[in-house]
């Protein structure tokens, strides 16, 4: 039986656990293991050598915190659509996308979306039903999912958005937090959550220490930045 049944006051009640649990949780723990590895670290982390292969000739790093309907998939979309038409090919372009806070689960695989209920966790809709998603949408959509009036088709897929060069990144802080979270809820034990949470990242997306480490970095290699949502 799924977590959910076992907590028949609704996604709200569930998600004020989470939230609750995470405060419990506390920074100190989590940050702890980070200033250790800081003061152990090489000069330049694997992390921040992933950064290096930001060369285009216009850069754009997209915030995604939260779901937003298609917008954080959409905009790098358009942002490469746009460069073509005005005369720069979309691999000479270099778009970044941030999956932190609650647009994470978009970074893990179908099977993470189904055992944990990741539509109703984080309130993200499935686009086709309009309800609680049991499935990440935007990893190998179906052709023609996704269509914009007066445009059409367009390929937003996060795999399809990496053929066309977009790099993702995913805030290892918001995994180990929501994934203690949810582990304290469920009476498991955070590190196996997280483990099989981790195991679960989309192939190509990097895991970086925060969300906003990975919006600076990318800023600092010369990206513009956009709210996506």
């Amino acid at each position: 039986m799924s977590y959910l049944n076992q907590h028949k006051n609704s996604r709200r009640e569930f998600l004020g656990n989470v939230a609750t649990g995470a405060a419990t949780i506390g920074l100190t723990s989590v940050l702890a293991p980070l200033d250790l590895a800081a003061k152990n670290s090489p000069e330049k982390s694997s992390e921040d050598a992933w950064f290096d292969k930001i060369n285009g000739k216009h850069r754009m790093v997209f915030d995604a915190t939260m779901p937003h309907e298609i917008l954080p998939f959409a905009w790098p979309r358009v942002f490469l659509m746009t460069n073509e038409k005005t005369g720069t090919p979309e691999k000479e372009n270099s778009v970044v996308v941030v999956l932190r806070h609650a647009a994470i689960p978009y970074a893990m695989e179908d099977k993470l979306w189904t055992t944990y209920k990741f539509g109703e966790l984080f309130k993200a809709d499935d686009p086709a039903t309009k309800k609680a998603s049991l499935r990440n949408p935007f990893w190998k959509p179906k052709s023609g999912d996704y269509k914009i009036p007066g445009v059409g088709n367009v390929a937003i897929g996060i795999n399809e958005l990496q053929e066309s060069g977009v790099m993702f990144c995913v805030c290892d802080m918001a995994l180990t937090v929501y994934s203690a979270a949810v582990a304290s809820e469920l009476k498991k034990d955070p590190a196996e959550i997280k483990k099989e949470w981790i195991a679960g990242i989309l192939p190509g997306i990097e895991i970086v220490p925060s969300g906003v480490w990975a919006l600076n970095r990318a800023q600092e290699h010369g990206c513009s930045y956009c709210f996506a949502g």
